[in-house]
C-alpha cells in the first residue's frame, strides 16, 4: 500500500520539475496547539499521574489544484499526547483527489494514497484541534492509542452524494491497511513485545440520509480489519492474528446554535495466538456516546457528552476478568464529561474541559492491561488547551 503514497509524492516532483506547479495552485493552512492535562490515578496521559504539558499539536496541510477534476491534498503533524499515542512527526494523510462525476445532483470522487477516514462522524476532523467538539474525544468510538490506524490508511476510497427529492445521500467505501510503528505497537499490546505488529487491511463502508427538509442526518458503518503479530525470536508471547469488526450507527441534528449527535457500535474482536500457541477467544463490546454542544454569542461553546463502553457485552461488569487476576473495572469504560470552549480572537481559541470516569476498559495498552498504575475504579482527567490556525 505504500507504493500508492509514492506514486502520489512523485507525481507532485514530476509537476515540480516541469515548472507547471504554480503558487497560485496550492493552498496552505497551519495550526498550533498547547495545553495542560492530568490523569490522576491512571496511565492515560502519564505513569505518574501528575499534571503534563503532553498535549501539543502542530501541523501544517496543503492542497494543490491546476486542473478540475485532480487535486492533491496532505497533512504533517507533531503530536504529544503523552500516553495516548507515540510522539512525534507523522504524514497524517497524502493522497489524490481524482472527481468521477461532477453533476448538478451528483458528486464522485476517488482517492488514492493515504486517504483519511470518511465514515465515522469525526473522522475526518478529529486530526485538528479546532475541529473536532472535544480535546479528548468519546473513547468508546474514538480510542485514542488508535487513533494513526484509525485517521487514515494507505489505498483506495470512494465517496460520493446523490441529493434526490426526499434528501441527500452520502457514501463511502475504502480499502487500505495503516503501518504500525514500534512505539504504536507497544501501546497497543504492552511494553513487553519484542516481534511487530502490522494491520493486515481494513475494509470499511457507510452510508449516511438527510432527508429533505431536515436537520437531522442517519448513518451506518461497517468495518472489517486484520492485524497480525510476528514474534521476536526471543519473545514472550507467540505468533497471532487478531480481527476486529464493527457494525456502527449515528445520528447528528444540527440547528443555527445546537448540535446533538450520538454514535452506537457493536465490535467484535477475535484474538488466535499471540498469548499462547493455541490460545482462540472472541468477544463483542458494546459502546456508544451521546454529544451536546450549545454556541453562546461572543465567542463561547459548551459541551457535554456522556460514553458507554463494555469489552463484553455478556459481561458489562467485568466480573469474568476475576477468575484472571484481573480487577472486574478493566472490562469497562463509562464517561461523563463537560466543557467550554472560548473564540476570544480571530483565529484563536481556549478550550477546558473536565472528565469523570469509572473503569480502565479503553487505557492502554489494550491487550495487556497495566493492574500497577491503573487500580482504581474511579479516576478523572482535565484538560486545558489553546489553539492558534492560520
Amino acid at each position: 500500500m505504500k507504493s500508492n503514497i509514492t506514486v502520489t509524492v512523485l507525481s507532485v516532483s514530476s509537476l515540480l520539475l516541469s515548472g507547471s506547479l504554480a503558487a497560485s495552485d496550492l493552498d496552505w493552512h497551519g495550526f498550533v496547539a498547547q495545553g495542560l492535562v492530568q490523569a490522576a490515578d491512571s496511565n492515560a496521559v502519564n505513569n505518574s499521574g501528575n499534571a503534563s504539558a503532553a498535549l501539543t499539536e502542530l501541523g501544517l496541510n496543503a492542497k494543490w489544484q491546476r486542473y478540475d477534476k485532480f487535486k492533491i491534498a496532505g497533512q504533517v503533524v507533531y503530536l504529544n499526547g503523552g500516553n495516548r499515542y507515540p510522539e512525534g512527526v507523522r504524514l497524517d494523510y497524502l493522497f489524490a483527489d481524482i472527481s468521477v462525476i461532477d453533476r448538478f445532483d451528483h458528486q464522485l470522487n476517488l482517492y488514492l494514497g493515504r486517504y483519511k477516514n470518511q465514515h465515522w462522524l469525526y473522522s475526518s476532523t478529529r486530526d485538528v484541534p479546532f475541529t473536532r467538539p472535544s480535546i479528548i474525544l468519546p473513547q468508546s468510538v474514538y480510542y485514542d492509542v488508535f487513533r494513526d490506524i484509525a485517521v487514515a490508511s494507505d489505498g483506495i476510497a470512494v465517496k460520493g452524494y446523490r441529493q434526490h427529492q426526499y434528501g441527500e445521500l452520502e457514501y463511502n467505501w475504502s480499502f487500505g491497511a495503516t503501518s504500525i510503528s514500534d512505539a504504536q505497537g507497544q501501546l497497543l499490546l504492552g511494553p513487553l513485545i519484542r516481534g511487530r505488529a502490522r494491520q493486515k487491511y481494513v475494509h470499511q463502508a457507510s452510508v449516511f440520509w438527510q432527508p429533505a427538509d431536515s436537520q437531522a442526518t442517519y448513518g451506518i458503518s461497517l468495518l472489517d480489519s486484520e492485524f497480525e503479530y510476528k514474534p521476536a525470536e526471543s519473545d514472550l508471547f507467540s505468533s497471532g492474528d487478531m480481527t476486529v469488526q464493527r457494525v456502527m450507527l449515528n445520528w447528528r441534528y444540527q440547528l443555527e446554535n445546537w448540535e446533538l449527535a450520538a454514535e452506537v457500535t457493536q465490535e467484535r474482536l477475535s484474538i488466535n495466538g499471540f498469548y499462547q500457541s493455541g490460545f482462540a477467544q472472541t468477544q463483542f463490546g458494546w459502546g456508544g456516546y451521546v454529544l451536546a454542544r450549545y454556541r453562546f454569542q461572543h465567542g463561547l461553546t459548551a459541551i457535554a457528552s456522556v460514553d458507554y463502553y463494555t469489552r463484553d457485552k455478556d459481561d458489562r461488569h467485568g466480573s469474568n476478568l476475576q477468575t484472571a487476576g484481573i480487577p472486574a473495572h478493566f472490562g469497562y469504560q463509562h464517561t461523563l464529561m463537560l466543557g467550554l470552549s472560548y473564540d476570544f480572537a480571530t483565529r484563536w481559541r481556549l478550550q477546558a474541559e473536565q472528565h469523570w470516569v469509572e473503569g480502565t476498559g479503553r487505557l492502554s495498552p489494550s491487550l495487556m492491561p497495566d493492574l500497577a498504575l491503573n487500580n482504581q475504579r474511579h479516576w478523572q482527567v482535565w484538560a486545558l488547551q489553546l489553539m492558534y490556525w492560520f
